[in-house]
């Protein structure tokens, strides 16, 4: 049977399986480990890898910009910057994307976007990550950076950041837990379990966040019309508390045909970027295409 590696490479974890042809989202764990500190280590572990189970496919999400088998900018891994997978591992064939746009590519083949179309994914977790399904193809951009929703801003007065976006400053869950503070709380996953409990004050400092979120995911929904809106990540299990408000903020912002826009969970959660490596895996560079 025909198989490849799939990598999730993170910027704190890094988790690897084995796809088949036939079921390629459908992953096999073979190993999790703390993301390697060095290129030599990077390369060391993968070479381990694909000799161990004798691969000669490779799919593998970064968290950053990656362009054809070249990695381009990795924030939190930046020795992996400038680094061509092809000359890394010359006798393999890569399938390198980020993570954002290999989960929605598993969400689009066999999870909840399956079936639609268009569709926007936003991996909200201590970041912002996020990718756009356009007419059954996962946008990669000139430069391998579309749907940079991180980025996004809805405050014209804002200074701006060389390393985090409007947006991921104010809605991210790095916000979150500074919003959290504010209100003497441990972290953000306190402020959430608080607004459950109807809690005024928590539900006030969610409502900053979801209001950010919401104004500017209204500009990508007038942009792309899409169908539906995936939240994955780990503030995807706050979306009891966040959705109303989320939703509130965006259709204030947009025209009565677009109001109908959703949001939902991802159906594959943690594991999405690692299902969608399986399957861009066994297309190559071309990977883009949901068939």
């Amino acid at each position: 049977m025909s198989r490849a590696l799939a990598i999730d490479l993170g910027g704190t974890n890094m988790r690897a399986g084995l796809a088949d042809a036939a079921r390629p989202a459908e992953i096999r764990p073979v190993g999790s480990w703390p993301a390697p500190a060095r290129r030599a280590a990077f390369q060391e572990l993968v070479e381990g890898l694909l000799v161990a189970y004798s691969i000669k496919r490779l799919g593998i999400a970064v968290p950053g910009l990656a362009l054809g088998t070249r990695c381009v900018w990795i924030p939190n891994l930046p020795y992996l910057d400038g680094l061509d997978l092809s000359e890394a591992f010359p006798d393999v064939s890569i399938a390198l994307g980020n993570d954002a746009q290999f989960a929605l590519l598993a969400e689009a083949s066999a999870g909840a976007a399956s079936g639609l179309s268009d569709a926007i994914l936003l991996a909200i977790g201590t970041g912002i990550g996020s990718a756009v399904l356009s007419g059954r193809r996962i946008l990669r951009g000139a430069r391998g950076g579309a749907a940079s929703f991180g980025w996004a801003s809805a405050d014209p007065s804002d200074p701006g950041d060389d390393r985090d976006g409007w947006l991921e400053r104010n809605a991210s869950g790095r916000a979150l837990d500074r919003l959290a503070a504010e209100a003497g709380l441990e972290n953000g996953a306190a402020l959430i379990e608080r607004a459950r409990s109807g809690d005024g004050e928590a539900l006030r400092l969610l409502g900053r966040a979801a209001g950010a979120l919401g104004t500017a995911l209204a500009g990508a929904v007038a942009l792309l019309d899409p169908q539906k809106i995936l939240v994955s990540g780990g503030v995807a299990a706050a979306l009891d508390v966040l959705e109303a408000p989320v939703l509130s903020a965006l259709r204030r912002q947009l025209p009565p045909h677009l109001r109908g826009i959703t949001l939902t969970s991802g159906a594959f959660g943690a594991g999405a970027s690692l299902a969608g490596a399986g399957i861009a895996a066994f297309r190559g560079q071309n990977w883009e295409e949901v068939r």
